[in-house]
């Protein structure tokens, strides 16, 4: 495949954001070509890859900057209990894999509600995390739970709204789990974006964007005034990742992606 190049030196960049990218919006690229170019526009990571990417990205110098791995299910998640001793198990070879390969965060999800009401919710949750919270501490790892919209992407989703996933981290009390706050999701759900991240920042560990409506472009087709809400994360001494993980529309993909830099690159 041959893909023009993307010319964005490191040194253009604020160095205000730590720029990351999501695997899946660009899987069409393979994933070889797809380091070596991200590398080229200040991108330093890489999220939601599985354990056989990682060491694919890191001979080019960047991290994957969120864990995953086959078995993750959005719709299957810790709040059924049906589910906590298989995941406990796979969960606990992904941490182990995670540490070893030097990685900080792996991604976790409630799963959807199928009639659990938002109290027992709470209480699956924490009862099937505590075991792989207590080995991921001590891994030096934190677990995020994702907050994803369930009016369009995803029907019935139980973390849907940032005061579920508050009231979680709340309950779990463990400085290794936090939240990941997807601004697109969240514009969906409830908007208020800037107050919510001046507000709640502490239990935000993670940050993905995207385009509303449509999943598409940050750039102005959309509603979201991304480099406010940039300046809004900087400004809350956040050191972590931010990840693109918009669907790109250009015909040249890379080049919607080094415009999502240029724009949140405050």
């Amino acid at each position: 495949m041959n893909l023009p190049s993307v010319k964005i030196g490191n040194q253009l960049l604020k160095g205000n954001i730590n720029h990351s990218v999501c695997r899946w919006c660009y899987e069409d690229i393979p994933l070889d070509l797809f380091a070596q170019k991200i590398k080229t526009m200040g991108i330093k990571a890489i999220d939601l890859l599985k354990p056989c990417e990682w060491k694919i990205v890191q001979k080019y110098g960047l991290v994957c900057s969120l864990a995953t791995d086959t078995f993750t299910d959005i719709c299957n998640g810790f709040n059924d209990i049906k589910n906590h001793s298989c995941l406990q198990k796979k969960y606990s070879e992904l941490i182990y894999k995670a540490a070893h390969a030097g990685i900080k965060k792996v991604i976790v999800f409630p799963g959807n509600r199928n009639g659990v009401s938002d109290s027992i919710g709470f209480e699956n949750c924490a009862q099937g995390l505590d075991v792989i919270i207590k080995q991921a501490e001590k891994e030096n790892i934190t677990l995020v739970m994702e907050l994803l919209n369930s009016k369009i992407d995803h029907p019935d989703y139980q973390c849907d709204y940032s005061s579920w996933g508050i009231e979680l981290v709340d309950r779990i009390g463990a400085p290794n789990f936090k939240l990941l706050y997807d601004i697109y999701h969240m514009q969906i759900m409830e908007g208020n974006i800037i107050a919510t991240i001046q507000k709640y920042h502490t239990y935000f560990a993670h940050y993905h964007t995207g385009g509303v409506p449509g999943r598409n472009e940050i750039n102005n087709s959309q509603e979201l005034n991304y480099p406010a809400i940039m300046k809004a994360i900087v400004k809350t001494r956040y050191d972590g990742f931010v990840a693109q993980e918009f669907i790109p529309t250009y015909t040249n993909k890379l080049n919607a992606l080094k415009e999502a830099i240029s724009i949140c690159d405050i």
